[in-house]
């Protein structure tokens, strides 16, 4: 394994995120726009509105858009993190139906992962999870929440940036909510950080 390091994104990275999100036409199309605009906006942006887009919540936003994962000046994984406000459209899925909406400046949301297809497997989701808390706290978060895939619940072969309710209670969080079948909400409160 090679010897990784973990950075908050900063613009001076758009183009090392460039080329992590071009390894796979998944991430390349979203640039992580999934969960912040609505889907006719998402799909009409394409992919060089999304990058746009993204670059201008980056621009805007006092907090960073996430975590980078480097080998060397290789970027080999993403996490998306940020106050739940930041995660509109997420949030108003039914996952979060029911949620303290009073908390959305103060949660944080770990709502997606991308990990470059050849070094999935590698503990790189891991750190990416452990970093976004540790980003969280210093910005004065009072928890980090996800919405990953129910251990026992059938997945979706299309939202597996999510991950796994297993990554996150490894971790040191507990699912709080169990709105479906296949997905949880899971918290970490950050006195523990």
């Amino acid at each position: 394994m090679t010897n990784l390091s973990y950075r908050s994104f900063a613009l001076d990275l758009i183009p090392t995120l460039d080329a992590l999100f071009s390894a796979h036409h998944s991430a390349e199309a979203c640039w992580c726009m999934w969960f912040l605009i609505p889907v006719k906006q998402f799909h009409a942006n394409g992919i060089e509105g999304n990058k746009a887009a993204f670059t201008a919540v980056a621009q805007a936003s006092r907090e960073p858009m996430g975590i980078l994962a480097l080998d060397g000046d290789q970027a080999v994984g993403w996490c998306a993190v940020g106050p739940r406000s930041r995660f509109a459209r997420g949030v108003r899925t039914p996952t979060y139906a029911g949620r303290d909406a009073a908390e959305d400046d103060t949660v944080w949301l770990v709502p997606c992962f991308f990990i470059r297809p050849d070094r999935r497997g590698s503990g790189i989701t891991a750190g990416l999870l452990q970093a976004a808390v540790v980003l969280a706290g210093e910005h004065g978060a009072c928890a980090v929440e996800g919405f990953p895939f129910a251990a026992d619940g059938p997945h979706s072969g299309s939202d597996k940036q999510v991950n796994d309710e297993s990554v996150f209670t490894a971790h040191g969080f507990t699912v709080v909510r169990r709105p479906s079948k296949n997905r949880v909400v899971v918290r970490k409160e950050l006195g523990s950080v």
